[in-house]
Formats: structure tokens, C-alpha cells, sequence
């Protein structure tokens, strides 16, 4: 699993099922470099294979670094949890003995070419469901369903200087992803910062990454909004764990965030428009906190199949302050 810090998150499951079975058994994760900041230290995983993708000019040294580094190693079995192209080249220089990816119906870009061992076609149910497929195929138990995401004691204490700089307990705010189509608007957002601060007694943080396109919507948010506002973008991947560790509640999008909040058991109200909230919302929790966009109109029964939608413009400001109510009344201490 390269790259998405979502998945990445779902991916923490699977290892830590796989280390509670076989505790022997010795995993290593190929992965990208901003996802490894994540799990670099988690206690499932024995090492790691940075894959540096852009490396030279045409971005295929990344490519023969990695045969390179895998050259010496043979794995038992490879698990091929992503369906692009890029990771079944991944898959296809790895020795293995058994190579196990997903059923020809699911895998894209001829990826099923790369593997010799398939998982069964199944139904369209949550991406962590699909990649416990893959846990199941080999005889082992996914529950008790855990993550396992940790502070160092340095976190623990940037955390606690950071928090105690602020006067209210801490709301995560994600204003925006890396994809428009999921992204809500700076005037929604502007209110209802608004409204956490005045009627929730909460302090607003905007978290989230680098891009251009999350720094303009900030930029704006800052703008329009009349709350006292923290603005904690950067690019420190591991900071913003720690701010929605100790946050009392997160909003956010369909993003990374929304997933890690939900692995660290902060309260998330997810703002879903674009992507189906039953295949990519919180796992197993704070499903009543999801504000579904995603929906045609109140109430419509769709499908779990994998589908996009131009949803996020139904999301209106009643809409969200309505899972905020329910949020601090049912989950915030």
C-alpha cells in the first residue's frame, strides 16, 4: 500500500490481525514517504521499503531503486492491496514465493497480471471490509478491529504545550482536500466556525496539508469567518495526529484526517458529497455524525457500489450544525 493516508490507515488493521495470528511472522510495507510518516513506528510492522516514486526525471528511477533493494530478499507472500498499475510493477519485482492481489473484476490496469494467487469476487462493502478480504482469504481472524496509531513521549509533550496554549477544548477543522469534487465551501465552513465557537464553547483548528489548493481554501475560510481561529496547516504529517488526539471533536471531508480521527476514536462529523459515506466513512463509528450529501435527496437508499456523485453543494450549514449538536451531545466530554 504506497500512498493514501486513508488507506493507510485501513491498512493498520490488517497488520496488526496478522501479527496477533502469526506473531512470528516478520512484514514489511512498501510505501510512499509521506504515508510511512504515519506508521514508521507502529509495532506491527518490522520494516519498512520507502518507494520514492519521482526520484529522476521520468520518475522510473524510484522503480530501480526499489529492485535494488529488494534484489537480496525473498517474501513468503506479497499482498497486493492496491489496484493501480504503479503498484503492480511493485508486485511484479518483489521475489515471492505466493503473490496475492484482487480478482480480475476489481483489479485495474491489468494489475491481475502481476499476481498468482486472486481473491474471490465479493459484493462492494467498506474498503476496511475489502482489504480484510485479503485477511480472511488466509484463515485469520480480523477482530478485535484495532490501529494501534502512537504518541512518542516528545509528541506527547508538543501536544500538551500546543493544547494548553488554546482557552477551550480544540474542534479539528479540514477544510479541504486534494480533490475539489470533495470539497465543501468557505462561506459553510466560515459559519459554522462560527458556531462551534459560540454556541459549542469549542476552538476552531484548521488542520490539513500543504497543497495550494487546501492553503487558498484556508485563506479564505480566514477570510470570511469572525471566530477565533487556529491555523495549523503545514506539512508536519505527525502534528497533526497529535492535534486530533487531543481535539474533542474533528470535522473534515472525505481525507486522510477523517480516518485517523476515526482510528484515534475522535468524534468525526464527516461532510460526504462526492464519495459514497457507506463505502469510505468512519468505520464502525460516528456513522450518525456523517452529513450525506451523497444522497439525492433526504432519506434515498443507494447502493455500496463504488460511485462518485457532485454531492458536496447539497451539504448545507443546518445540515452540519445538526451533527455538531448530536456530536456534543452524544460523544464530547
Amino acid at each position: 500500500m504506497l500512498s493514501a493516508i486513508g488507506d493507510a490507515v485501513h491498512v493498520l488493521p490488517v497488520a496488526n490481525a496478522l501479527k496477533r495470528a502469526w506473531p512470528e511472522t516478520r512484514i514489511t510495507w512498501v510505501i510512499q514517504p509521506v504515508p510511512h510518516l504515519l506508521v514508521k513506528d507502529h509495532p506491527a510492522v518490522d520494516d519498512f521499503i520507502v518507494f520514492r516514486r519521482r526520484r529522476g526525471i521520468s520518475g522510473w528511477m524510484g522503480f530501480s531503486d526499489f529492485a535494488t533493494d529488494v534484489r537480496e530478499r525473498h517474501f513468503d507472500l506479497v499482498l497486493g492491496l492496491q489496484v493501480y498499475f504503479k503498484a503492480g510493477l511493485i508486485t511484479a519485482l518483489t521475489p515471492a514465493t505466493v503473490k496475492l492481489g484482487f480478482d480480475r473484476t476489481r483489479a485495474r490496469d491489468m494489475q491481475w497480471l502481476f499476481t498468482d494467487g486472486r481473491i474471490p469476487s465479493h459484493e462492494p462493502q467498506h474498503v476496511q471490509d475489502q482489504y480484510f478480504e485479503f485477511v480472511r482469504h488466509l484463515g485469520v481472524d480480523p477482530e478485535p478491529v484495532t490501529w494501534d496509531i502512537r504518541l512518542s513521549d516528545a509528541e506527547r509533550e508538543a501536544q500538551a504545550a500546543f493544547l494548553a496554549e488554546l482557552d477551550a477544548p480544540a474542534c479539528a477543522v479540514v477544510v479541504a482536500t486534494s480533490k475539489p469534487a470533495k470539497n465543501w465551501t468557505a462561506q459553510g465552513y466560515a459559519r459554522v466556525l462560527e458556531e462551534l465557537e459560540r454556541s459549542h464553547g469549542l476552538r476552531p483548528v484548521l488542520v490539513g496539508g500543504p497543497s495550494a489548493i487546501e492553503r487558498r481554501m484556508a485563506d479564505e475560510v480566514l477570510a470570511e469567518t469572525s471566530a477565533s481561529v487556529v491555523d495549523a496547516l503545514g506539512d508536519d504529517l505527525r502534528k497533526l495526529v497529535w492535534i486530533l488526539e487531543g481535539s474533542a471533536l474533528t470535522l473534515s471531508p472525505d481525507t486522510g484526517p477523517l480516518h485517523i480521527s476515526r482510528a484515534l476514536g475522535t468524534p468525526v462529523v464527516g461532510l460526504f458529497g462526492y464519495t459514497n459515506p457507506k463505502r469510505t466513512g468512519p468505520y464502525r463509528a460516528y456513522q450518525d455524525l456523517v452529513v450525506d450529501g451523497y444522497a439525492a435527496y433526504p432519506g434515498e437508499e443507494y447502493p455500496l457500489k463504488h460511485a462518485y456523485r457532485d454531492g458536496m453543494k447539497r451539504i448545507s450549514v443546518p445540515d452540519v450544525l445538526e451533527k455538531v449538536s448530536l456530536a456534543m451531545e452524544r460523544y464530547v466530554r
